[in-house]
């Protein structure tokens, strides 16, 4: 049987096994499927009793015991055996494992060979052993007097098993070509047994090795390694090879001379230059050339040391030396930092070497970088010299840095270099730019705003005026509905104001076409005065002062036209527009020049991180590097867990990034709260028919599909899912359908929309379908109900006029299509907010809402969301329920998500339950 968490909350015993693996971790379940009789001690004696016990492999429990040592629901004997079972983990995970055979003459293996730490760790392991554990169950017939094991040799047991189990499996025996020692199945290698005593004879009485360096002429650098051996069983017992082979063993034991020799064979796998060691009658000393004492400082020692094998330098050495990288020291303070952060100027790099802390000199430098054997004499002191240490002093010029480069690197305290990272120094004058990063503008409300900045619009107003003044993008990442658009508009004013010397030139202003009456709206009234005009349609002119809006289509079109035009600021409404930077758009986007650019989106990451690449390296190039390079060194290792890269990255994108959240405290407390609803309909009967019919025929085809064909399938597969849940006719491409009563949505959709009009309510109905958007305002025009249709391909002109009709109450029902009008519509007459179908990116759907519940908005929101019970959309539902963080990494990229599952894990998805 195998291991299971409820099985950790009953005491746990060991039974040792021939061969070791075969032991068992005997649980005493009181509903076990065996009965046992346990010794066990209780009151001072030895008694026995039956109980009902659950028997599980060693090896198949090692992995529950480890976890069952942290759960405090465990019983103390299953936590002791956890806490064993990692010991013994770890020294497989070290190699501490020797080849054996057993008392019944079978393969093993066992747990050695053990320094002094990893024997202290055992005694102290069977000192803490609590009674419970040390219980053993009785072989069946057994009449003799009962007896409790002792505590240490029965976790030696336990180590022993545990190094027995592991190393086995059937890709052992294919690597291996044999049984023995590889497969689980016990093999009688009776004949073995003289070797394996020979390997294994010093596990508790053996020996471990170190070297000790030793030099007669410093100046000279003449080492030689003599072998020290270190007693296992006392470890304040050391002796010299050559004193050992002499009789001189100090309490080493018949077998010493055989144990060491063993302990040289070991550390040759670390470091081969010791197998000359072999070669002598007594393997006591060796002599050292350079290039052996560079193999030693170039990382030979530290795998010695991993082995167990230290290596001890001679005390007149000094090993003090130390290489960091510094930014910038050879230059002066750059007077224009808009022009050397623009990439205009390069900064010096260089490796500086110091001793003990304390910066050598060039000319230190240069005696470093002339010396060609590992000692060297600096300041009275003859010192040790990393090989690579050296190098650096030779090779101390690094590839100079571009200004957003080293700023960068100030920021992350690390660079690139030859492809590992590296911890930089920045200089005094790159560590003051680092702070002034963290230091708002001192810039008020400016000049010819006509409205009260809050105070966290005045905080962004600050930010952005600082990152603009020296020549810095940025994204202003506020939640939908914070105001972002007045914060532009006031940092435009501020820029161009008496003094500010920053704007030269005009505002370009880059948004979807549904945000140019928008944006015009605004500038009139927060900015009166100040020149505006559309840069749309069949007349194009470019001013050269106020602000020029235009939308991504015209820019892409006309993009010559605008770059040749000089700006003071550009900025790129729902910049997630942009968020593929091989897209025509984000292209056309790049020519555009600039003394400041910023990005302005409440999403800027909604699938993976490359989007944020996309994004900042457009507002701030260079600050992230080429997008490859930004792939591997930040987003593979992020969105893999890695919270170290997470946390440097954060320090990366921190000062080009201000995100705000409504939830946040003290940045919208007037809001009123919103309600999120899960509203599950019941299919109707032939709604059920068609989803079965479909995925019956679906899978079936599937089945026989590969590669592209079957995503394709799939594809098809999961839009008509869709579309059944929704409404028959939508899947049927009915052209003049009977709409009531064949759809369980569109009777709660019905229901709603009754209840809030007669409340006097507005609401918002998104769906993603344009087709059953049209349906939807069919059935509800038939009803008498006032409703309006906003889409993909409705004109800017119609849809300005149709936000107004409803802020002004006079079309409750606003239907909208979730791509075109997810983002950007100012909607607060909105009350409630109904997703008939699910998006598969539930930041889509946020935005989507985010029409409503935005500042403005004076009542409780109520969203609510549509989902066909039993069927996909209630499985997504689920997921996106239960784990939002992963919905959003995962089912982001919508189908194609879906497109990898197995025909199984698909059929699980879709059936109809």
């Amino acid at each position: 049987m195998s291991f299971s968490t409820d099985l950790a909350q009953h005491a746990a015993v060991f039974q040792p096994g021939d061969p070791p693996r075969s032991g068992h971790i005997t649980f005493l379940d009181p509903d076990g499927p065996s009965a046992v009789t346990v010794a066990e001690e209780h009151d001072g004696a030895v008694r026995t009793r039956e109980v009902a016990a659950t028997h599980v492999p060693v090896g198949e429990a090692v992995a529950g015991l480890a976890r069952a040592r942290m759960d405090p629901r465990a019983h103390p004997a299953t936590r002791f055996w956890g806490a064993a079972a990692l010991v013994a983990l770890q020294l497989v995970t070290r190699g501490r494992i020797l080849p054996g055979v057993s008392a019944g003459e079978h393969d093993s293996w066992r747990a050695g060979p053990l320094d002094a730490a990893d024997i202290q760790r055992v005694r102290e392991l069977a000192a803490a052993m609590p009674a419970a554990a040390r219980a053993i169950p009785l072989q069946p017939g057994q009449q003799a007097e009962p007896w409790l094991p002792e505590a240490e040799p029965l976790v030696r047991a336990f180590l022993d098993a545990v190094a027995d189990a592991m190393p086995r499996s059937p890709g052992a025996v294919r690597a291996t070509g044999a049984t023995a020692f590889a497969a689980a199945k016990p093999v009688k290698v009776a004949h073995l047994r003289p070797w394996a005593e020979e390997v294994a004879a010093g596990l508790d009485s053996g020996v471990r090795l170190s070297l000790r360096l030793e030099a007669d002429d410093l100046a000279a650098a003449e080492f030689r390694a003599i072998v020290q051996l270190h007693s296992l069983a006392d470890p304040s017992l050391v002796v010299d090879a050559a004193d050992l082979w002499q009789g001189r063993e100090a309490g080493f034991g018949p077998r010493a001379r055989i144990e060491a020799t063993l302990a040289v064979r070991r550390a040759a796998r670390a470091w081969p230059r010791l197998e000359r060691l072999l070669d002598n009658a007594v393997p006591d000393e060796l002599a050292l050339t350079d290039g052996d004492v560079e193999q030693l400082l170039a990382g030979a020692a530290e795998r010695l040391a991993a082995a167990g094998v230290e290596v001890h330098w001679p005390k007149a050495l000094v090993r003090g030396l130390s290489a960091r990288a510094v930014i910038g020291e050879r230059d002066a303070k750059p007077s224009d930092l808009p022009s050397f952060l623009g990439g205009q100027h390069l900064t010096s790099f260089d490796w500086q070497l110091a001793l003990g802390g304390e910066r050598l000199s060039a000319a230190e430098m240069d005696r470093l970088a002339e010396a060609h054997r590992p000692v060297v004499r600096l300041r009275d002191q003859w010192v040790l010299i990393d090989p690579d240490l050296a190098r650096k002093a030779r090779q101390r010029d690094l590839k100079p840095l571009t200004g957003i480069e080293a700023l960068g690197a100030a920021l992350t305290g690390s660079v690139e270099v030859e492809g590992e990272q590296v911890a930089v120094e920045p200089t005094a004058w790159l560590r003051d730019l680092r702070e002034r990063l963290a230091e708002p503008a001192d810039a008020g409300p400016p000049e010819g705003l006509a409205a009260t900045l809050r105070d966290y619009q005045l905080a962004g107003l600050r930010w952005l005026a600082r990152m603009t003044s020296l020549g810095l993008g940025g994204c202003l990442a506020d939640d939908m509905g914070l105001g972002k658009t007045i914060t532009l508009i006031a940092l435009h004013l501020h820029r161009t104001g008496d003094g500010a010397g920053d704007g030269a030139g005009p505002t370009l202003v880059v948004c979807p076409a549904s945000l140019l009456g928008n944006w015009e709206r605004e500038i009139a009234r927060f900015a009166p005065g100040v020149p505006v005009r559309r840069f749309h349609g069949a007349q194009r002119t470019l001013p050269d002062e106020g602000f020029v809006l235009t939308t991504y289509g015209t820019m892409r079109l006309d993009v010559a036209r605008l770059a040749a035009h000089p700006w003071g600021l550009v900025v790129a409404d729902e910049a997630q527009h942009v968020k593929n930077p091989a897209s025509g758009t984000a292209k056309a986007l790049r020519e555009i020049p600039a003394a400041a650019r910023v990005a302005l989106t409440g999403t800027p990451v909604e699938n993976n991180l490359s989007e944020l690449w996309a994004i900042l390296d457009w507002t701030t190039p260079g600050l992230l590097g080429p997008l490859g390079r930004f792939r591997s060194r930040w987003a593979k290792p992020v969105e893999s867990g890695d919270g170290e890269t997470a946390e440097r990255l954060s320090r990366l994108v921190g000062p080009f990034l201000l995100r705000r959240r409504k939830s946040d405290p003290g940045i919208a407390p007037e809001l009123p709260p919103k309600t999120e609803t899960d509203r599950p309909v019941a299919l109707t009967t032939e709604q059920a028919g068609l989803y079965e019919a479909v995925v019956r025929e679906s899978m079936a085809q599937i089945a026989e599909a590969r590669g592209m064909a079957r995503r394709g399938l799939i594809v098809k597969l999961l839009t008509g899912l869709k579309q059944i849940c929704n409404h028959p006719a939508q899947y049927l491409h009915e052209t003049a359908p009977r709409l009531a009563g064949r759809s369980g949505k569109l009777e709660l959709l019905d229901e709603l929309v009754d209840t809030i009009v007669a409340e006097d309510g507005a609401v918002l109905v998104f769906t993603q379908y344009v087709t059953m958007a049209r349906l939807l305002e069919r059935h509800l025009t038939a009803r008498g109900v006032a409703v309006q249709l906003l889409h993909g391909g409705t004109p800017v002109a119609r849809r300005e006029e149709m936000v107004e009709r409803f802020q002004e109450g006079r079309a409750p029902v606003f239907l909208l299509s979730l791509k075109a009008a997810g983002t950007g519509l100012n909607l607060t007459r909105a009350d409630h907010v109904i997703h008939y179908d699910r998006w598969w990116n539930p930041a889509v759907e946020d935005q989507a809402t985010d029409r409503a519940y935005r500042i403005g908005q004076t009542r409780p929101v109520q969203v609510h969301r549509l989902i066909a019970e039993g069927t996909i959309e209630d499985r997504i539902a689920e997921m996106l329920g239960a784990k939002r963080a992963l919905a959003e990494a995962v089912l982001a990229s919508g189908e194609a998500a879906l497109t990898e599952l197995t025909d199984a894990e698909l059929a699980a998805l879709v059936e109809l339950r």
